[in-house]
């Protein structure tokens, strides 16, 4: 039932890896990138509430969480499609703008199709089984994240194997020129837009497999486990959703200031990286976003992206031990403590190579970002309304990455002097702060599962 995360994290991958980049060459500037990236998640802010709203009162023939993953999918699709082509739709309209507006339009699409996932999750499991539940899903992810983050890297290694073919036809001279690094004038190179489209493939087909093989319990099934859904909220519509966000539970407030924190370093991890890596350990110019050097420092935090997403995906496996024998709480601490401690040693990087190393660190951060937060909350949610607190705890992901937009631009450009190393290192002591936040988070359903522990049944 988990399956189709590894497309939406192929997707995200590429996205995360090669926006940027693809944005610069549009003719973006460094201090501008985060204007461009906060679009994604004002929409998402906006898109996930509404969307688990309304999957926690549908039931139809292809289920309640399937209709809208499927969905968000095929959209998706259209948009990977189309970005890596906004320069070549370029006219009245710049592609740069063009170019935004597709990052727009994926992102809404990504947001359609994941918010169901973490609610289909919930819907399935008991609080016993979700640790290992959304570990498996973060492995999952894992998977089709390292997997989004080595393509073009990939891609471009191929074009040099079959460089030799250039000019021929067959299927040789394709790889050489669908893999080459040169940008046409369009100014994305090919190994960026083919990768894209393969990502558009693999993304539909990953969530089919989710839609063909898992089930959805039914309406009558599904009250026995989690309660009648609100009708009263079905009636009123969106309005309820402004009523429920009044009135949140107590973790997910407090698991709001976590989620803050660890995602303003997120969002400046995946927007800053690769100039931060071009100009503090390429030795490149701020200007310079259009030379083979610089793709080459792209390619390597692709893949370093990709060592990250590597990591987290076997160390998702490992967190339902650790939360066993230490908690839930702390293994959540000692991940994000991890990932701070390996962003801000990218500021001490000179070999590029070593970038890898300190991904590890963030892997384990990502893992457990993944997985622990939704474990935690999903405990405390209220019966029949999973699918419209998934998505109203979204608010907590969308907003530190809106403040970042607004403000982490003119930071980098007048406080740093244009030295976007910086951004990463605050980036890294956000985690911190995140995992110091965690440890006074009110863990209900761990409270519930040792109380049933406890509980020993009357033999007579």
């Amino acid at each position: 039932m988990s399956f189709g995360f590894l497309g939406i994290q192929f997707g995200f991958a590429l996205q995360n890896g090669n926006t940027s980049r693809i944005l610069r060459s549009f003719g973006a500037n460094v201090d501008e990138l985060p204007m461009f990236w906060i679009v994604a998640p004002l929409v998402g802010m906006i898109i996930q509430p509404i969307i688990g709203h309304y999957s926690d009162h549908t039931w139809n023939r292809l289920g309640r969480r399937k209709p809208y993953f499927l969905t968000g999918a095929l959209l998706s699709a259209t948009a990977l499609a189309f970005l890596p082509n906004s320069g070549a739709m370029a006219g009245i309209i710049p592609a740069l703008w063009i170019g935004a507006g597709m990052v727009m339009v994926m992102d809404a699409s990504f947001n359609i199709a994941m918010e169901p996932f973490r609610a289909l999750v919930a819907d399935n499991l008991p609080d016993a089984q979700r640790t290992r539940g959304f570990a498996i899903q973060t492995f999952l992810i894992g998977v089709g994240a390292v997997a989004g983050s080595a393509l073009p890297s990939f891609m471009a290694d191929l074009s040099k194997r079959y460089a030799a073919h250039a000019g021929e036809s067959g299927w040789q001279a394709w790889l050489a020129k669908a893999g080459s690094q040169v940008a046409d004038s369009s100014g994305v190179a090919n190994n960026i837009r083919y990768s894209f489209y393969i990502g558009a493939i693999i993304f539909v087909a990953a969530i089919l497999v989710t839609v063909f093989f898992s089930k959805e319990y039914p309406p009558a099934e599904y009250e026995r486990y989690h309660g009648k859904p609100d009708a009263a909220a079905k009636e009123a519509g969106l309005k309820s959703i402004f009523k429920d966000f009044r009135n949140m539970p107590r973790t997910m407030r407090q698991l709001g200031l976590v989620q803050f924190f660890s995602w303003f370093a997120l969002f400046s991890m995946w927007v800053f990286t690769t100039d931060a890596v071009a100009t503090h350990v390429y030795g490149l110019p701020a200007s310079d976003t259009k030379s083979v050097t610089y793709n080459d420092a792209g390619n390597m935090v692709g893949s370093a992206f990709g060592i990250y997403n590597f990591v987290a995906a076997g160390y998702a496996l490992l967190l339902p031990v650790l939360a066993r024998y230490i908690g839930r709480r702390a293994t959540h601490a000692i991940s994000l403590l991890a990932g701070g401690a390996g962003l801000i040693s990218i500021y001490f990087i000179k070999d590029p190579a070593m970038l890898k190393v300190s991904m590890i660190g963030v892997g384990l951060a990502w893992a457990s970002i993944l997985a622990m937060p939704y474990v935690i909350l999903s405990g405390s949610i209220p019966a029949g309304k999973l699918g419209i607190y998934m998505g109203i705890f979204n608010f907590f992901i969308t907003l530190p990455q809106i403040v970042n937009g607004i403000f982490g631009g003119p930071i980098v450009k007048h406080l740093y002097g244009n030295q976007p190393i910086y951004a990463i290192v605050l980036a890294g002591f956000c985690m911190i702060c995140a995992a110091i936040c965690v440890l006074f988070v009110y863990d209900a359903g761990a409270i519930r599962i040792k109380q049933e522990k406890l509980v020993k049944p009357v033999v007579s």
